[in-house]
């Protein structure tokens, strides 16, 4: 297991270019499925969970090909159903919580997916029912053994419906919009997912010859077609990674340009940021925070009662960067009660802040309250373990404007999600290394 050493209390200068999409490059890869012809996908993120994904496609018989850094073919012409079948697969789909996606896509084309239950995060729970449901209702047969907790789906043909998703579940969403394109008539998606990353899906399936309108809306329509053809795309910058590198910006006091952003994909995250008083400006297509020499302020609400800030379905706020607006409110000046809706595990990494001295009351597990120290004490360095991509990126964030070395252990959790981080932050002028 690797580790990561901080040396905190530094201020950092320069520019950092956001890596792809992680989950963007989930749902697009596992769409390369839905065609036998070549697909060419550019700003892939070179991370543990899109290898993964890559190295099950590969074992799946697609054929890969790196064109150059973060960019690959694929060709899905000569697919082993047999592979799915295997106990090699029931071992190598449970690496990741992406690989549910090839379902939809397999099914669509071939009549059948199958998949292990999947990995990820230990963030609280993570229902598949919404995938399966969705997939049910286009006229699939559902199959589940709970001796090995493999699921499978059948059809001989799908047939396009109406369906009203309880949840809207960006997978989910996905998974079904994937098997809807090579569905007989008309599918009607409603509450579904509307994320950027899911637009983005539906645009490529779009000029793969798929019939998809709606697309940025939670009601998709979609008219079946027989097939689709190849196509090239290209992969949005991180929000999750812009959000991160704004929060290091603030708690380090650190003049810190984002490159490249795609401002128009990145809803309500600049706003709530500046929420918690920092400084986020718009240069073209980059973001500048300049050094809070003098900290930040949180805002309070028009009548004075305390700042709420949730996670929402998009155009909300993402979850994923709850645990980030957290780690930068324990140095602000007021306080903040954080609402994460959506899991109830995602919290619980808090008592590794309070250990580093943060004021933080953990009112239940969706609950906290923060108190910021406005720069008059500042976080003590300490020895912790990543338990999720995210907390473990705020606890790095911690950790380098802490006053001491830090060490950070279970460091894969963090490669999962963030591409070189070490690197890229030392070029910024962190103190960090990997210790192996």
């Amino acid at each position: 297991m690797g580790t990561f050493k901080i040396e905190g209390g530094h201020q950092l200068k320069g520019s950092i270019q956001p890596q792809g999409a992680k989950n963007e490059a989930l749902q697009i890869l596992c769409a390369v499925l839905l065609t036998p012809e070549l697909v060419t996908i550019n700003n892939i993120p070179d991370i543990i969970d899109v290898n993964k994904l890559i190295n099950l496609l590969i074992k799946l018989g697609v054929k890969v090909e790196k064109i150059s850094k973060g960019s690959y073919t694929f060709q899905a012409d000569e697919v082993d159903l047999d592979y799915l079948e295997s106990d090699a697969f029931k071992v190598d789909g449970r690496g990741l919580r992406g690989s549910i996606m090839i379902v939809g896509p397999l099914l669509a084309r071939f009549g059948k997916g199958y998949i292990p239950k999947p990995g990820g995060d230990k963030i609280g729970r993570r229902r598949l029912d919404t995938h399966f449901e969705g997939l049910i209702n286009l006229g699939a047969k559902f199959k589940y053994s709970k001796e090995d907790q493999f699921y499978g789906v059948e059809a001989e043909y799908l047939t396009g419906t109406y369906m009203l998703l309880e949840e809207a579940s960006v997978t989910g969403t996905a998974n079904i919009v994937m098997a809807a394109v090579l569905a007989r008539g008309i599918t009607t998606i409603y509450n579904a997912a509307c994320e950027p990353y899911l637009q983005q899906l539906c645009k490529m399936l779009n000029r793969m010859g798929a019939k998809i309108s709606g697309v940025g809306s939670n009601m998709l329509i979609i008219e079946g077609v027989e097939t689709l053809g190849g196509t090239e795309h290209r992969m949005l910058p991180d929000m999750i990674e812009i959000g991160s590198w704004i929060g290091l910006a603030a708690m380090t006091k650190s003049e810190l340009t984002i490159s490249n952003v795609s401002w128009n994909d990145l809803g309500v995250i600049p706003s709530v940021f500046r929420k918690l008083g920092i400084t986020v400006e718009k240069q073209g297509d980059d973001i500048h925070i300049p050094a809070h020499t003098n900290g930040y302020e949180i805002q309070s609400y028009i009548d004075g009662s305390i700042l709420t800030i949730s996670d929402a379905p998009w155009p909300g706020f993402t979850p994923d960067l709850l645990s980030i607006i957290l780690v930068v409110a324990t140095q602000a000046r007021g306080s903040v009660l954080i609402h994460q809706k959506m899991f109830e595990s995602r919290l619980f990494f808090v008592d590794k802040l309070i250990d580093m001295g943060a004021k933080i009351i953990l009112c239940d597990p969706h609950r906290a309250t923060v108190i910021g120290h406005d720069f008059k004490s500042t976080l003590k360095a300490t020895t912790m373990t990543s338990p999720d991509i995210r907390a473990g990126v705020s606890l790095l964030i911690a950790a380098l404007s802490a006053k001491g070395t830090s060490t950070i252990q279970n460091i894969e959790q963090i490669d999962r999600g963030y591409e070189n981080i070490d690197e890229r932050l030392r070029a910024i002028g962190a103190k960090i290394e990997r210790v192996e």
